[in-house]
């Protein structure tokens, strides 16, 4: 009979969901020369259809002015269906300016202090590596930082038809940011280009958004321009979701492949992207022998991982029906 307790108490200990810091550069509809991203917007969806697995402790943003905030904020109003208010805070506006303190910084450091949480960083992580700099003393409060980063030696970010090559933008907006986290021994989860480029949503994988549900047909209406815009430059009709990819790792680790303790260096190299000059490479390599910085490297996301995530915009859009 004790036996049969203890198990059930593992069980339950095991079903309890993560808690999560979610940090995001969110820009989706933002009116610019050319559509914005949109894959931050499709990540904040999917991870409140999964309750079970994470916990949304609170949300930060990197973006210029009021937008990434507002937008968040209309997104959670849509989406939230966890039957609890999700905190939301205002972070750095120009991805550059660590050290400087924020609501967002303030907010997290504040969660910190109360217990140890991973952070699923979406974006360039300035607001992580403020706390990390302002409150050393919170390092070891940190069980992860997960994000969209990074590549091995040699590998383009060519995306679609190969026409022409990206940057690592959560990287290369604030490089300084990456090396506080690892000259702090934090354990850091990269999961970008390498791990994602396999995905594409195209038209008939968002077709049902195109409905009289408002919610639906605002995220349908900023996902076609963007697609468009891939269209024109990468030669394919659809639009690969990034930061799916570090969130999955929180809630379907098993639908990736990983490079565990690789090490892990800033590189500098000619600029493969079509900027003069040169610019910083983050990478992980084994052959690196130089460096103390480690990562876990997600890079290769298995099959069924875009179902999954097809099925979560689906089950948000039928909650309401």
């Amino acid at each position: 009979m004790k036996i049969l307790f203890l198990l059930l108490l593992s069980t339950f200990a095991i079903a309890q969901p993560r808690r999560v810091w979610f940090d995001t550069d969110i820009m989706i509809g933002m009116k610019d020369k050319t559509p914005r991203e949109v894959d931050d917007a499709i990540a904040l969806i999917m991870a409140l259809q999964h309750p079970d697995k994470i916990d949304l402790v609170g949300i930060s943003t990197v973006a210029p002015g009021q937008y990434g905030y507002d937008v968040t904020q209309k997104l959670l109003g849509w989406y939230n269906r966890t039957g609890r208010t999700i905190p939301l805070y205002r972070g750095s506006e120009t991805a550059k300016d660590i050290g400087t303190e924020t609501d967002a910084s303030r907010a997290l450091a504040a969660a910190l202090r109360t217990e140890k949480l991973p952070i699923l960083a979406i974006g360039p992580v300035t607001n992580v590596a403020t706390v990390v700099k302002n409150h050393p003393e919170l390092i070891p409060q940190i069980e992860e930082v997960v994000v969209c980063a990074g590549r091995t030696p040699g590998l383009p970010f060519k995306p679609g038809l190969e026409k022409l090559s990206v940057g690592d933008y959560n990287f290369e907006m604030n490089p300084d940011a990456f090396r506080v986290l690892f000259d702090a021994g934090i354990r850091v989860v990269l999961s970008g280009y390498e791990c994602s480029v396999y995905m594409l949503l195209g038209d008939t994988d968002i077709d049902f958004l195109n409905n009289k549900h408002t919610a639906d047909q605002w995220v349908y209406d900023h996902l076609r321009p963007w697609m468009r815009f891939n269209q024109q430059l990468f030669g394919v009709d659809g639009f690969v979701p990034w930061d799916t990819t570090p969130l999955g790792y929180l809630t379907h680790p098993n639908y990736f492949k990983y490079y565990r303790d690789i090490p892990v260096r800033i590189n500098t190299r000619r600029n493969d992207a079509g900027a003069p000059g040169d610019k910083p490479y983050l990478e992980v390599s084994y052959d690196y022998k130089d460096t103390k910085w480690r990562a876990v490297y997600a890079y290769k996301t298995l099959p069924g991982f875009e179902e999954i995530l097809l099925e979560d915009l689906k089950r948000a859009s039928a909650q309401k029906r």
